[in-house]
């Protein structure tokens, strides 16, 4: 028994019918389902949590289904005769009426203990459509793209297309027992015990901020903000170097590889190109200014370390997309294929603001965009299982207080921002501050200016604004702004973190 596209009840094709090919489907799947379904409500619960009405191929399957599934959350019986005032009385079912169609479903259902299996056919038959679909939009956007329509958006459309369609093709979520849950923490701990610094996350290189963090967390996003020139690029930078720098992998019984140390980073550099993070990171390994690099003054000496260096660090497992303008569907789509092709245990953006929402709302305003920037990232965070970095600007309200250190609510739309981050860490630079409010040389105030420079000079700042899992505070760093690079206090130097 089955129902054709005109909803008339057919026992079998016409031999004359020519033999087009139809999308997968199975409507004895459906029909036994559905009687299982109006014989016994629990069957309804067997499959609800992932087969939606929209799975069934036929639309009075659609209907019964929803229908059914309405009664049964309202604490309603949902029977044939329950059912049949809700659906349409004129709905052609090959001569039946409405009442007898369902009468027959009941009569014929397969058993409760079946419904689940019965559900998963229907489930995955409906994703084989999905994939149809997919791929026929691909095939007509091909032949008719207009001449400015460039391939590279059709691919990403597509791959974005088809990993939504992966992502909710799954049936296996749901509640797990607190043992299996129990076993997960063990196995986190252990890592943590077997990892160079007793981490449970990826170690920043930064101890005194790893001993605050733990580490970077796995599906955590983090939040790097600062004004501009406090260094928030140069620490995401040294991080990102840090963790690539640190990589080692394990092959493991299935034949893939897994990181055991450190990780594949990708860094989306939305401001710098990569030639001049490139740059940055030299710099900071060589201890030869940037801006020498740069303009080409260095010595013989100097070009041979940068040489050396550069053939130590071109085998690094960093990769840099350096496109402006990036849409935070774009980047999704492109850290999924790294994570594929590559692999991927850390995501840097730099920096939220030069980010695009997906354009879908063309009348939201930026607060709206932002929002739905940093809820992607960090739904991209668990869904790729890593920690994501993304940095941030503050408001210049910053600038016009007495005390320059930074506030949550100093955050750019903050709203979202500080909602969706696991961890939001501000990096604070007394000295620049100091630089710009140099007095009169000779005077009592530029005696005491000069003591403030001196004191802060060199050192910085990374105030843990929030951390989920962990305590608040501020961890001091040294700074050396020629070379960009962040590093650990002198032991004899280290400041006491203080609470914040």
């Amino acid at each position: 028994m089955a129902l054709t596209d005109s909803n008339v009840l057919k026992l079998a094709p016409d031999p004359g019918t020519p033999a087009y090919r139809s999308a997968p489907h199975n409507i004895e799947a459906e029909q036994s389902l559905l009687g299982a379904i109006l014989v016994n409500n629990d069957a309804f619960y067997r499959v609800s949590d992932f087969l939606e009405p929209k799975h069934f191929l036929e639309p009075i399957h659609q209907t019964i289904y929803e229908t059914a599934g309405s009664l049964i959350r309202m604490g309603k019986v949902a029977t044939p005769v329950t059912l049949k005032t809700f659906v349409p009385a004129e709905t052609d079912l090959g001569g039946m009426t409405v009442g007898q169609y369902l009468a027959r479903l009941a009569a014929e259902a397969t058993t409760i203990i079946n419904a689940q299996d019965y559900g998963r056919t229907i489930y995955e038959l409906a994703l084989r459509r999905d994939l149809i679909r997919i791929g026929e939009d691909m095939v007509n956007v091909a032949y008719d793209a207009p001449v400015d329509f460039a391939p590279r958006a059709q691919i990403e459309d597509a791959e974005r297309r088809l990993y939504e369609l992966a992502e909710s093709g799954r049936y296996d979520g749901g509640f797990q027992g607190f043992a299996q849950a129990m076993k997960v923490a063990l196995d986190m701990a252990a890592n943590a015990y077997q990892r160079d610094g007793k981490l449970s996350g990826t170690a920043t290189g930064l101890r005194d901020l790893d001993a605050k963090m733990g580490g970077l967390q796995r599906s955590d996003l983090i939040i790097v903000a600062g004004r501009p020139g406090m260094g928030k690029t140069a620490l995401a930078t040294n991080i990102a170097y840090n963790v690539a720098k640190a990589h080692q992998a394990e092959v493991q019984a299935d034949g893939t590889m897994k990181s055991v140390n450190g990780g594949i980073v990708g860094f989306f550099s939305c401001e710098m190109s990569a030639e001049q993070l490139a740059t940055r990171i030299l710099a900071e390994q060589t201890g030869i200014s940037s801006s020498l690099i740069r303009r080409g003054g260095i010595s013989q000496s100097e070009f041979d370390t940068i040489r050396d260096y550069t053939i130590e660090l071109q085998h690094l497992p960093l990769f840099v997309d350096e496109t402006g303008g990036l849409s935070i569907s774009q980047l999704t789509a492109r850290a999924r294929r790294l994570k594929r092709q590559k692999g991927l245990d850390l995501i840097v953006v730099d920096y939220i603001q030069l980010l695009q929402g997906s354009g879908k709302r063309g009348n939201d305003n930026r607060v709206q965009e932002v929002t739905e920037i940093t809820t992607s990232l960090k739904a991209l965070a668990k869904e790729l299982n890593i920690p994501v970095i993304a940095l941030s600007q503050l408001s210049r309200q910053v600038e016009s207080r007495d005390d320059k250190h930074p506030q949550l609510s100093d955050l750019r739309e903050s709203g979202s921002i500080e909602q969706d981050a696991d961890v939001v860490l501000f990096v604070y630079r007394e000295e620049y501050y100091l630089q710009n409010k140099e007095p009169k040389p000779g005077t009592e105030e530029y005696g005491k200016w000069q003591i403030e420079m001196d004191n802060a000079h060199g050192r910085a700042e990374v105030i843990i604004a929030k951390q989920r899992h962990g305590p608040t505070g501020t961890v001091p760093l040294q700074f050396e702004g020629q070379f960009t690079r962040f590093s650990n206090l002198a032991d004899d130097g280290q400041l006491t973190p203080q609470s914040y």
